[in-house]
């Protein structure tokens, strides 16, 4: 029998809005609640080691999946709390590098921490075989929403 595509689309609702609310949970016990997007201060500490000349705010919006002017908030906000710095970029002045500060790795630790004690609470009980399992179907899920959606049917009009 078919599970219901409304029962799917419901508990893959619950999930995020839990993960959410775990994560937001898990840095407010780190003291990291301040941080408006701790996925993009991990990010952030990636780029520094890949290119010294940093990356461009559009291309953290498409790693993110967010729009450029969410990003933009967030470093503004991170930024006020000593977390990034802006500084002109070496070969391009006009394209700012955004650098992490040391309170910045600091915190890029606390939330790679609170990333992994969500992920080791959320797959409690599930075993290796599970776990990528569960890997390989998600990865899945992405790759199929990233497709372009079939065109719908087209309607015949009637004479």
């Amino acid at each position: 029998m078919p599970i219901p595509s409304d029962q799917l689309e419901l508990l893959s609702q619950q999930i995020n809005h839990a993960h959410r609310s775990a994560v937001s949970e898990e840095l407010s016990r780190r003291g990291l609640s301040e941080i408006g997007h701790p996925m993009l201060l991990t990010i952030l500490e990636g780029y520094q080691s890949d290119d010294p000349e940093g990356h461009a705010q559009r291309d953290l919006a498409v790693l993110l999946h967010i729009s450029p002017a969410a990003v933009a908030n967030s470093l503004k906000s991170l930024e006020r709390g000593g977390y990034v710095r802006r500084e002109p970029g070496q070969k391009d002045a006009r394209r700012n590098r955004v650098m992490l500060t040391d309170k910045g790795r600091s915190a890029v630790e606390g939330c790679q921490a609170a990333f992994q004690a969500v992920s080791e609470r959320m797959l409690a009980g599930f075993t290796q075989e599970e776990r990528q399992q569960l890997l390989v179907l998600r990865r899945r899920m992405l790759e199929n929403l990233r497709r372009p959606a079939p065109q719908p049917p087209q309607v015949k009009e009637e004479s």
